[in-house]
């Protein structure tokens, strides 16, 4: 069935299964699902007493950033050598002490990059250079002349495809060929770079995730007995899913396998790449790290091919969330996305976790009053505790960490539209002008605030909504009854209004000088009840007018009306006579 609207798609009509819910009323499409096999069938699975469901994390894995190689290959426009300078000095700014730099013998760009960290001093002493290649010998031979010179520990990343069809269709070798090819490359490494002290070796069989895991194991033991690994000199094992076919317990289970099972354990260190090709990259990165992966490539933000590498940003400060130290600072995270989009020519989506430009930003009224609330309630602990608001721990609604620690401000928190509600609008004015508004006042501004939003189709920020709340409330051009002046005297106050171009003096005495200005209102035939009087200010310290509310009934009519002023005296009259307009 075709849609008459979207002609170009075709509207589900198959049959109801047979074994659907009487709620269900979803129908058979015409995508040809039919085509693909589930990972089950495509690959056999190796776990049946998994143990990572029951642990927990607890600390932080290595986090290697693969922004420079494995991201770079994935741009439009791969980063020239400044860009990738300043990528580069990011990433050591941030706190990564093992960082992929490139694929010296894919590129002169990579090669020379490799080269200007030999010859200056861009990596701290304690920074691991990796240097990715494939495994052929003359490639090999390329990949340790470009680190040449460097003091720094280095990692020579070797990887080859493993899975059935990389070996069926594009490399046209058998296991036992594969395995050769392998086991050579990896004894190049060995002879052109075995003596250097400074360096350790890595190994990824690409496509891990789609590689029979008899296989891999075989593949990956006979590595680490070439290599030696043991504790003092450990090798990488690398195990990518390099395209994501499958749920992530799925991937969770084939790490646990090698996990288990991988010869010389003690000197391996098992590193994870997952990509996110179905979206799940970092439930993928999480679940292996259960599993037993200790180590985790990724990009900061996600780039990568197709749908990208895994976050290892978001893989960080999910950590944070969870109280445990990512090992990454991330305090400036605005300045960290802007370096990230000026290196790689993209822009991060504004509802990216943690960095987009609305992560923190709630609209709904009742996100925004659950918020609003959740903040007086932190100052309040704050206080009553006679701690440091930042060193209180966090439980504001909506919000699984302190956009501070992220160094963003609360300005960008709660924004208004149509869909706001009272809370979000008291935030704002409470926040960007000091202006505290009682509940009922909240209400009857809100409802105009809907309005006007409804009206414009846009967002308002706080400046429109101040003046929006003037117009409503504050403004009042000059009109009689005037005020022209008033004297206190003990308990005597006495008030002089123009009426009709005549003034009219009015006394009273034990009563406070708003009773007497409504008494004067009164006298002069303008009848005001004034039901609630609040004050507040706008702005803070020495240079704040006072602000004073005056909720009042005119018949049968409940309304508010506003005054500023220098004092809080002449706010309330300012208050009350806007009333009387």
């Amino acid at each position: 069935m075709t849609s008459r609207t979207f002609p170009t798609l075709s509207t589900p009509s198959g049959p109801v299964p047979a074994d659907a819910a009487p709620w269900n009323r979803q129908r058979g499409s015409q995508m040809p699902s039919h085509r693909y096999l589930s990972a089950h069938e495509r690959v056999p699975l190796p776990l049946t007493d998994r143990l990572w469901p029951s642990r927990r994390m607890t600390q932080a894995p290595l986090w290697v950033p693969v922004d420079l190689r494995d991201g770079n290959q994935a741009l439009a426009e791969p980063m020239d050598p400044a860009r990738k300078r300043r990528f580069f000095e990011l990433m050591i700014a941030m706190g990564y002490k093992e960082i992929e730099v490139g694929y010296p013998s894919a590129s002169q760009t990579d090669f020379d990059f490799v080269r200007l960290i030999a010859r200056g001093d861009l990596a701290p002493d304690d920074v691991t250079i990796v240097v990715f290649t494939a495994a052929r010998r003359d490639l090999i031979e390329r990949t340790v002349a470009s680190i040449e010179g460097i003091r720094n520990p280095v990692v020579i990343h070797v990887y080859t495809a493993t899975a059935p069809t990389w070996r069926d269709v594009v490399l046209g070798r058998t296991r036992q060929e594969l395995k050769e090819l392998i086991v050579t490359a990896g004894q190049d490494v060995l002879a052109l770079a075995g003596d250097r002290p400074n360096v350790r070796f890595e190994f990824s069989p690409e496509v891990f995730n789609l590689t029979e895991p008899d296989y891999v194991l075989d593949v990956c033991d006979a590595m680490t007995e070439l290599w030696d690994a043991e504790p003092a000199r450990p090798v990488i094992l690398n195990l990518p899913a390099t395209v994501e076919i499958a749920t992530p317990n799925v991937y969770a289970d084939q790490i646990e396998y090698m996990h288990r099972n991988l010869a010389r354990r003690d000197g391996v260190i098992l590193s994870v790449h997952p990509h996110n090709d179905r979206g799940t990259g970092i439930a993928c990165a999480e679940l292996a790290v259960l599993a037993g992966a200790q180590r985790v490539e990724g990009c900061i933000f996600g780039n990568g091919e197709r749908t990208g590498n895994v976050d290892i940003a978001t893989l960080a400060l999910n950590l944070h969330a969870q109280g445990i130290d990512p090992m990454i600072d991330f305090s400036d995270i605005d300045e960290i996305r802007r370096t990230v989009e000026f290196c790689n020519g993209i822009e991060v989506h504004p509802r990216h976790p943690y960095v987009g430009d609305l992560v923190h930003t709630a609209f709904s009224g009742t996100h925004q009053d659950a918020i609003r609330k959740g903040f007086a309630e932190h100052r309040a602990r704050a206080a009553a505790e006679g701690v440091d608001e930042r060193d209180l721990a966090w439980r504001v609604p909506y919000l699984p960490i302190d956009p501070a620690d992220l160094g963003r401000g609360y300005e960008a928190v709660i924004r208004v539209n149509s869909q706001s509600g009272k809370g979000g609008i008291a935030y704002l004015l409470e926040t960007e002008f000091g202006v505290e508004l009682p509940r009922r006042l909240q209400i009857d501004f809100a409802r105009r605030v809907q309005e006007h939003a409804d009206a414009v189709g846009d967002e308002l920020t706080a400046g429109e909504l101040w003046t929006l709340f003037e117009a409503s409330y504050l403004l009042r051009e000059p009109s009689e009854p005037e005020l022209v002046r008033y004297r206190l005297d003990g308990e005597q106050t006495e008030i002089a209004l123009r009426i009709g171009g005549e003034e009219r003096s009015h006394r009273t005495s034990a009563v406070g000088p708003v009773e007497s200005l409504v008494s004067a209102l009164e006298a002069a035939g303008i009848g005001i009840e004034v039901l609630s009087l609040h004050q507040t200010s706008v702005g803070t310290g020495a240079d704040s007018d006072a602000l004073s509310l005056v909720e009042y009934r005119r018949g049968a009519d409940v309304r508010w009306a506003a005054g500023r002023a220098r004092s809080v005296l002449e706010a309330s009259f300012a208050a009350v006579m806007g009333a009387s307009g």
